[in-house]
């Protein structure tokens, strides 16, 4: 686990490349891929991670977790281009609050709203493992697809 601002910010900063690297390898038709079963395409898989960044990045600044949040933007699931628009979106949103974090802020409290009230710093790595999933599934996918890992997916990940 992270335990300084310099470290979460080098965990977030590198799950993010990791998730861009998965996205410069894809074409809008490879958003449309299942794996089979009852999974999600493969473009909304990325658009539940959208979802889940903002509700994290959120839940820094109001202190509160909240899971309602849901991006309708048409074509999202489907178009590299506003995926790749609406994460660096994401991403500028949550380095801002980063830099506004001081070491005192990771002693705050989140309330997870499901009886769970954990600190910044746990919010943050609990942030740094939901990528580290995403990132997992996006594995079973390209391989699925054939398609070549990311260098720095294919190290760190699988």
């Amino acid at each position: 686990m992270p335990n300084d601002l310099t470290d979460i910010k080098s965990y977030v900063v590198g799950c993010h490349m990791m998730r861009n690297g998965a996205l410069e390898r894809l074409r809008d038709a490879d958003l449309q891929f299942v794996p089979g079963g009852d999974n999600l395409t493969l473009g909304e898989l990325f658009k539940e991670l959208g979802e889940h960044q903002h509700a994290y990045v959120e839940s820094l600044i109001t202190l509160k977790q909240d899971w309602t949040y849901r991006n309708d933007e048409p074509g999202l699931s489907t178009s590299l281009a506003q995926l790749n628009r609406w994460f660096a979106q994401l991403d500028r949103k949550m380095e801002d609050v980063l830099n506004r974090l001081d070491e005192s802020d990771l002693e705050k409290m989140v309330d997870r709203t499901n009886g769970s009230i954990r600190s910044v710093l746990s919010q943050l790595d609990i942030y740094t493992q939901t990528m580290l999933i995403f990132l997992g599934k996006v594995v079973i996918y390209f391989r699925a697809m054939q398609k070549p890992l990311p260098p720095s997916i294919a190290t760190y990940i699988g």
